[in-house]
């Protein structure tokens, strides 16, 4: 017997148990069936439910299929069976000190990550974000692709995004990077990017290469200005209510299996961006080279407003 209950987001949505200890988890996905992402996503419902000889079921709803991320995490935070692969901007809402892992050019490569995500720094925000929202983020190593501009005009400089309306995520470290940047920041789901843009309500948008592709819109932009700002590595964030109830077997499955399929993921999208550049130019979209750092010394301010210039240091030395 399955209890379950359908949600947003890149969203993992867990399931109670029943009388016969079967528990399931739905994951909803912002991104394509095609994106690396959603593909390891598959690989991990394969490993769970053999591992867990069945105890514990994965479904996957891709192209945010169950809602939006805000509408996810409301619900989990209820304590819904329910789990959202989220970038930590969104998260900081709950927690402040996460956003900085959403920060631009906090790192020049996504594999650094790793180095911040062990620190005890980290941890304790982890805890903290556990406690005071009910939140528990179980990992943070699914890289989704460095963030890039993409318009309908070329943009080289800061001043050529002036008055351009660029989509961006709803989370306070993403919009006022934007917005340092030179653009006017302008917060949509996902879901609605392609009909804004097709539209003209908004002039462009900022995002990975896999997800754009996913998106179609190389069919409703021109260019693409490799601007790096922001490495977007994202995590799996469930309800501690419901984590902590998991039987510690299924929970160690859960766990190591996720980690395993995000490390997967990573890699898939580290190795496709080549080959989607390559479709998107012969779609006809223009790439531009940029120096980045003009970009990079404008977006220091978002550091200050924010406060994460005292953990910037801290994250990147820890041993």
């Amino acid at each position: 017997m399955k209890l379950t209950k359908l949600l947003p987001a890149v969203a993992l949505v867990v399931a109670s148990h029943s009388a016969h200890a079967a528990y399931q988890l739905n994951v909803s996905i912002a991104l394509s069936p095609q994106d690396p992402i959603a593909q390891a996503m598959e690989s991990a419902k394969q490993a769970i439910e053999e591992r867990s000889e069945g105890e514990l079921t994965i479904q996957i709803f891709p192209n945010s299929q169950l809602g939006s991320d805000e509408d996810v995490i409301e619900q989990i935070r209820s304590g819904a069976n329910i789990a959202i692969l989220v970038d930590a901007g969104r998260l900081s809402e709950y927690q402040p000190e996460l956003g900085i892992l959403s920060a631009p050019y906090l790192v020049e490569d996504h594999r650094d990550y790793s180095q911040i995500t062990t620190s005890p720094l980290y941890l304790d925000w982890v805890e903290g974000l556990a406690e005071s929202s009910g939140l528990r983020l179980l990992n943070y190593n699914w890289f989704q692709g460095s963030r890039q501009m993409l318009t309908q005009n070329e943009v080289n400089t800061p001043e050529d995004l002036n008055g351009v309306r660029v989509r961006t995520i709803n989370s306070p470290v993403w919009v006022k990077t934007i917005e340092a940047m030179g653009a006017t920041p302008t917060p949509l789901p996902w879901s609605e990017v392609y009909s804004a843009l097709q539209l003209g309500s908004i002039d462009g948008a900022e995002a990975q290469l896999t997800a754009a592709e996913g998106q179609n819109l190389h069919e409703v932009i021109t260019h693409v200005a490799l601007t790096n700002h922001i490495h977007l590595m994202t995590g799996i964030a469930t309800s501690e209510q419901w984590y902590q109830a998991l039987p510690d077997e299924l929970r160690s499955i859960l766990d190591e299996e996720l980690i395993n399929a995000g490390d997967a993921a990573s890699q898939a999208t580290s190795d496709a961006q080549a080959s989607v550049r390559e479709r998107m130019e012969a779609a006809g979209v223009t790439f531009s080279e940029v120096d980045m750092e003009v970009f990079r010394d404008r977006v220091g301010s978002v550091y200050e407003e924010l406060g994460y210039d005292q953990y910037r240091d801290q994250l990147l030395s820890s041993e």
